[in-house]
């Protein structure tokens, strides 16, 4: 009985250990592949496309001056976003390591396969759907926002699309939380509340997606100069208006506010790892896959903070917008023409960054059902758009009816812790290959490792620490997230992946038997 025991115990830890090598997903993505289309500079405008958006038109409001639960930065907030900058720098070199040795879909799902094993990849795919899937149904909110507001400036437009009833622009939970008294119509007793606006704009991107990467890469680049050049024009107009006593107090909220700005101010920077997901589609990805990842991130750092300085310097503190934070700050100075143009380059912001974790989604459960770890019809590829379509159709059902439930702002918070969970397994994930494969060919590598991914683990493992002890729902929501994840691993996919061993097995073992016999 206790060698039994100790036999389903040394099965059981060698199937949720068992590791795939690096070669066998490269030799998997050649049989069954996806288009090659994409080049560095495709990369760069993916990365701007999902970086620049929520953050800097939204987020970078309450980042300032803070929410209910959590204080803001002020006008330090500049310190934020180059904590959040150098944060995100590490990760961002052990993804371009990981790329180049691995240029196949599925990002740090595939990577963590590769060194830690079955268990903590499915693991790490599921906190991805956080990160991207929860973070679509944050962007879309804010999306509804601005399209609202860009309505409002056409006096000719019926009032219910200036003002249109709080139940069709939101979920339950928000409508209920700020309007209690709020008569929401009722269906057999089920609360009629959605976000119209929202789950319109999902589906769109989802149809683009379908269609192919290079269309939906097209669409991006026109989104990107759109918002880019909405940007650059405040920056270029808000200038004139700075004051530098609005920098005073510059840290109001002293230390604790300045991380809590870097925490929220992260928003800003999900999906800037979704380049890697693009490893299978890009040309020359050794090369190309470290210079899309770097240079985004770069760019979008320095565009950050030109507007926080820009914004911080216009108005006092304690009137900064937590809506629509630049548009205001242009009214504020008599520039109400900006506000529909700001909108304007908000929409195109979110609508890009929403391509872009959409994207992410689909290919992070592409990867992760070529493996078995969700059913094979999955998998199944566009006889003419090559692309994962049945994924792209149910991806897009589980984010519209999320959307229905979940709080913009707790689905921010989820997003963000996990985007942070992805970058420090990643960073660990490189210590773990450097000494496991020393010999290797990286066509791109870390510099100074161990220490770059070591400081990257540090950083984001703080921020998270920090945010924990003061976002109370999002704190109880991620562990849940987490149990639910493994609850279905052990019920399907290692369920799945276990009953396809003995098969391995047996035709291993028949193959000998034939050879003997001849």
């Amino acid at each position: 009985m206790q060698t039994r025991i100790k036999e389903l115990l040394g099965n059981f830890v060698r199937n949720i250990l068992k590791k795939k090598n690096p070669d066998e997903f490269l030799e998997q993505s050649q049989k069954g592949g996806l288009k090659k289309t994409l080049n560095a500079f495709d990369l760069i405008i993916l990365g701007i496309s999902a970086i620049i958006g929520a953050g800097i038109f939204v987020m970078i409001g309450s980042a300032v001056i803070g929410t209910a639960e959590r204080v803001g930065a002020g006008p330090a907030l500049v310190i934020s976003i180059g904590i959040v900058a150098i944060a995100c720098i590490f990760p961002a070199l052990c993804y371009a390591e990981f790329a180049s040795m691995i240029p196949v879909s599925g990002s740090a799902y595939i990577y963590t396969f590769a060194t830690m094993g079955e268990f903590a990849a499915w693991m790490m795919g599921w906190v991805l759907m956080l990160e991207y899937a929860i973070g679509t149904i944050a962007v879309a909110s804010s999306w509804t926002g601005y399209l609202i507001k860009l309505f409002e400036g056409f006096p000719f437009l019926p009032e219910i699309m200036k003002n249109p009833p709080a139940w069709l622009t939101n979920d339950y939970q928000t409508v209920a939380a700020a309007n209690p008294d709020l008569a929401i119509p009722h269906f057999l007793g089920i609360p009629i509340c959605f976000n119209l606006p929202a789950m319109f704009i999902i589906t769109v991107i989802a149809m683009i997606l379908l269609k192919g990467i290079q269309e939906s890469a097209n669409f991006a680049k026109i989104m990107v100069f759109v918002k880019v050049a909405v940007i650059g024009l405040f920056i270029a107009v808000g200038a004139f208006y700075v004051r530098p006593e609005n920098w005073t107090p510059f840290a109001p909220t002293g230390l604790k506010g300045i991380l809590m700005g870097a925490f929220a101010i992260f928003y800003a920077y999900i999906g800037f790892d979704a380049i890697s997901t693009a490893a299978e589609e890009t040309k020359d990805p050794q090369k190309n896959l470290p210079i899309g990842l770097i240079g985004s991130l770069l760019i979008c750092s320095c565009i950050y903070a030109l507007v926080t300085f820009v914004l911080t310097g216009m108005m006092p503190m304690s009137q900064i917008d937590l809506a629509a934070p630049i548009a205001v700050a242009m009214s504020f100075v008599g520039q109400d023409w900006y506000a529909g143009i700001i909108s304007i380059g908000a929409l195109a912001g979110l609508t890009s960054v929403l391509l872009v974790l959409q994207y992410g989604t689909t290919r992070i459960l592409f990867a992760m059902s070529r493996d078995g770890l969700l059913p094979p019809v999955m998998k199944k590829l566009h006889p003419k758009f090559q692309t994962p379509w049945v994924i792209t159709i149910l991806s897009t059902i589980l984010i519209l009816i999320g959307s229905l439930f979940i709080n913009m702002q707790v689905a921010a918070e989820l997003a963000i812790f996990g985007t942070f969970t992805s970058f420090v397994i990643v960073c660990i994930g490189i210590l773990i290959l450097r000494k496991t494969e020393p010999n290797r060919e990286r066509p791109f590598k870390v510099p100074c490792c161990p220490w770059f991914p070591i400081i990257g683990i540090i950083f984001c493992s703080g921020l998270m620490f920090v945010a924990l002890r003061e976002v109370k729902t999002s704190a109880f929501l991620f562990p849940l997230w987490i149990v639910i994840g493994i609850a279905i691993y052990f019920m399907y996919g290692y369920q799945k992946n276990k009953k396809a061993i003995p098969v391995q097995v047996e035709k291993i073992e028949e193959t000998k038997t034939i050879t003997t016999k001849k």
